[in-house]
């Protein structure tokens, strides 16, 4: 009798890293997480040292190895997804000069309002195929070279979050086209790194990895990589994807037509393309696919599920401590006290712009905030606002994408927000659209797995391994979906009212 092939997914996330094990039939057959914090040193600053993420890695791929359902032996390959636009710095010794700088991080405004006047917008974005923003990885290099030139002159390599993992497991620094996409230093449209624009951005291009797609075996476990994580010396690492591009795999994104919208830390809308196709201004990212010769649109809500938990963590105490007498969710509690509320929440708007916001303002200088409270309001309209403020935004993203001319037929959730039948119908009436979620709602990591797969020849493409997956509570438009555009015209008015005054503020805080 065959003994079971397995392969593994991880995906390096900001609060938690995951890893998955998957057998040929693309089921689960083991999971294991462990969690960690940020740091954030200043506002808007977002920092975590590359040491917390492979130690993580560490904990979890013991855990798998050694559980009843997986043996290591009979793992064939990895995968590795992870957070975005990302900067680890490693010295001659490949150990790490400073605390990664994350995708979150705001702290490049400044530099890259220079770089516009000075490159300009256009010649960045017909470089690119997308506009400089403070999250990504170029500018955060330029700002370590103003603020931090000792940092810069000791760094020999550059990677993402995932890709440090790759380098703890195989001593290999590579990335994929995915996750590359989002450093702004990628010439999206012919896949490969773009020397022009390393050069208008006085950037070292041999800083930057080597290139492969997603599903190329790339490099193998070498043997202190082994004994830290229980995995073989030999096991095939493939080169992955940024976990964006990976999430879109593990929920059967890889055509034109289906959605996906991601309520995570941040929140996502993705939809492929089979064409490369920016959008004017960058107002939305243009990067690739995991799946060569495929692009896809994306927008991002900075802070989306990022909001809900920094409401449970300053004002739900209670709810957190009631939930752990009762062995559920907090948020379970909290999203019920929220349906208490009415629709609209009397008047009650929330801006989830808690690290600022990328789509579709690209403002850093945004700052949460709660407007139109009265006497009347209570804990359970805040917490309805918060959730249909980033429902608002996530809205707003799709919206940019329909106007594309992108098909857009039907949404898939995933992602903690996609657990709530709540969440989920204030979804499917802010988009117009049905909707539905996907049995593995960790997709970034199922997604890692199933491309580890492909680099193992477990399947034959991404198509393949993709081809199991079934959507599961469909959900449709209900009478409320014309209310709900009421709400959103409300939140368009609250974000253009306050604009100046955060620009005005930013100013307040930079002369402190």
């Amino acid at each position: 009798m065959k003994r079971p092939e397995f392969c593994i997914g991880i995906d390096v996330g900001t609060s938690s890293l995951k890893a998955l094990a998957v057998d040929c039939n693309g089921s689960v057959v083991a999971t294991a997480s462990v969690e960690y914090e940020f740091d954030s040193p200043h506002a808007g600053w977002a920092e975590t040292h590359p040491d917390v993420w492979w130690r993580a890695a560490c904990v979890a791929l013991r855990n798998l190895t050694s559980s009843d359902a997986v043996r290591a032996g009979d793992i064939l390959s990895v995968g590795l997804a992870g957070q975005m636009h990302g900067l680890v710095l490693v010295d001659s010794d490949n150990r790490p000069i400073r605390p990664a700088l994350m995708w979150n991080d705001q702290r490049t405004a400044e530099v890259c309002d220079r770089a516009e006047r000075e490159l300009t917008a256009d010649e960045i974005w017909r470089r690119t195929g997308n506009r400089i923003l403070p999250g990504f990885t170029a500018p955060k290099l330029l700002w370590l070279k103003e603020h931090e030139p000792e940092t810069m002159r000791r760094a020999k390599r550059m990677m993402l979050p995932k890709d440090f993992i790759r380098l703890q497991l195989t001593g290999k620094i590579h990335t994929d086209m995915a996750d590359a996409s989002g450093t702004l230093l990628l010439d999206c449209e012919n896949r490969q790194w773009s020397l022009p624009m390393c050069d208008a951005l006085s950037i070292d291009f041999n800083l930057l990895p080597e290139l492969f797609e997603s599903t190329v075996p790339s490099s193998r476990v070498h043997a202190a990589g082994a004994a830290a994580t229980g995995l073989p010396v030999g096991t095939i690492v493939v080169a992955g994807a940024g976990d964006q591009a990976a999430q879109a795999v593990g929920t059967g994104i890889i055509t034109e037509g289906p959605v996906a919208c991601t309520v995570g830390t941040s929140g996502v809308i993705f939809a492929t393309t089979n064409q490369w196709r920016p959008t004017p201004r960058g107002v939305l990212h243009s990067f690739c696919h995991a799946i060569p010769n495929r692009w896809h649109l994306m927008g991002v809500t900075l802070s989306a599920g990022g909001s809900l938990r920094w409401w449970r963590d300053s004002m739900c105490a209670d709810l957190v401590a009631s939930a752990r007498e009762l062995g559920v969710d907090p948020y379970e509690l909290m999203l019920s006290e929220a349906r208490n509320a009415p629709m609209g929440c009397e008047g009650v708007t929330f801006l989830p712009y808690l690290s600022g916001e990328r789509t579709p303002h690209a403002d850093p200088h945004a700052r949460g905030s709660f407007l139109g409270m009265s006497t009347r309001s209570t804990r359970a309209h805040l917490t309805r606002a918060v959730v249909e403020g980033v429902t608002c935004s996530l809205r707003e993203v799709l919206v940019l994408i329909r106007q594309t001319g992108a098909r857009t037929d039907r949404i898939r959730l995933s992602g903690g927000g996609a657990r709530s039948p709540f969440w989920r119908q204030l979804l499917t009436d802010a988009f117009d659209l049905p909707t539905a979620t996907v049995d593995q709602l960790d997709g970034a990591a199922y997604g890692a797995a199933l491309i580890a797969g492909v680099g193992a020849n477990l399947w034959a493409n991404i198509e393949s391994a993709t081809a199991h997956i079934r959507e599961s509570n469909s959900t449709s438009v209900s009478c409320d979906a014309d209310q709900f555009q009421m709400i959103a015209r409300r939140y368009a008015d609250a974000y253009a009212a306050l604009a100046p005054w955060f620009a005005d503020q930013s100013k307040h805080r930079r002369l402190k």
